[in-house]
């Protein structure tokens, strides 16, 4: 099962803890939504999704207010008993002492932060969703072309990175060389990311290691990318038959989810950037609903009807 330290979550939004005593590393997030305490608030606990990170906003915290201290406090202890992980409350809203004592006198963590509740609600369970995704590693290289995550694979030596180095000096953007980390945050949507030990180099044989965003800006690259094609670099076979048209699509399958995939022979002279660039145009044409292979079948198709007529007549 995939999990999340808290203190991760706190680091990425800033959060103010109000009990910094409490081992926040030792608290683990594992389920992806996240719960704004309603009936809680009144005393009915039924059903209650206490393992999610538990958000207080305005509305709640007016209703809380309202409260005389005596059901306050009962409330506050009834919550934090209850086994969830943490509090958070938006909008920048201070939390009372009475609050930061119990959530300290239970191991709860109290936490702000100054984001709206919706805004921190929908993000928060956004990005664990990723973090908590299904993930495995592959041997690859990601790059951003012309806002298409291209998936670049092949054997060791084949040139995937020389490739990826020189559609970086054309403009396009660098995700990961040598490891790619595939996430599944839906069933139509795969994420890469880097490792964070190998994030923003390449390695070239013969020359070594490169930082890409020392040598050529943080325009050149990117933290994470939807992964919308793959292309596979393999040695030329002078007995294998390549597709010349690209009537069928053909599609490499990661975490069960289908992506499409274009087997590319390697010959000395082809220049492989244009030939990703063109592909991941060619790609983003498709899903507008354009084919060009068959717009070609089709005026084929049309050609032969009108010499089959001609020659009727």
């Amino acid at each position: 099962m995939a999990k999340v330290k808290f203190s991760k979550i706190i680091e990425n939004y800033n959060l103010k803890n109000y009990i910094p005593e409490i081992d926040t590393n030792k608290i683990m997030i594992t389920i992806p939504e996240v719960n704004r305490p309603a009936l809680q608030l009144a005393g009915f606990f039924n059903h209650f999704d206490k393992e999610r990170v538990q958000i207080i906003g305005n509305v709640e915290w007016a209703y809380i207010s309202e409260m005389t201290h005596e059901k306050r406090i009962e409330m506050y202890n009834m919550l934090m008993t209850s086994g969830i992980p943490c509090l958070v409350i938006c909008q920048g809203i201070e939390p009372d002492e009475d609050l930061i004592e119990v959530g300290r006198k239970n191991g709860v963590p109290v936490l702000s932060t100054d984001m709206t509740t919706s805004s921190f609600y929908a993000d928060l369970t956004r990005w664990l969703n990723v973090e908590l995704a299904p993930c495995i590693s592959i041997h690859g290289v990601l790059v951003d072309v012309y806002g298409e995550g291209v998936l670049i694979m092949g054997e060791s030596g084949i040139g995937k990175s020389e490739a990826a180095l020189e559609l970086i000096k054309r403009g396009h953007r660098l995700v990961t060389d040598d490891v790619v980390e595939i996430r599944k945050v839906s069933e139509e949507t795969l994420i890469g990311t880097s490792p964070d030990i190998t994030k923003h180099f390449i390695e070239l044989r013969g020359i070594g290691i490169i930082d890409v965003k020392t040598l050529f800006g943080v325009e050149n690259v990117k933290d994470t990318q939807n992964i919308d094609m793959v292309i596979k670099l393999e040695e030329w076979n002078r007995e294998k038959e390549y597709d010349r048209l690209g009537l069928e699509d053909q599609y490499i399958e990661f975490l069960g989810n289908q992506v499409v995939c274009y087997s590319i022979p390697i010959r000395p002279g082809r220049n492989l950037a244009v030939i990703v660039e063109a592909a991941a145009v060619n790609h983003r044409q498709k899903k507008m609903g354009y084919n060009a292979a068959r717009e070609l079948y089709n005026r084929v198709q049309n050609n032969i009807m009108k010499k089959s007529e001609e020659d009727d007549d």
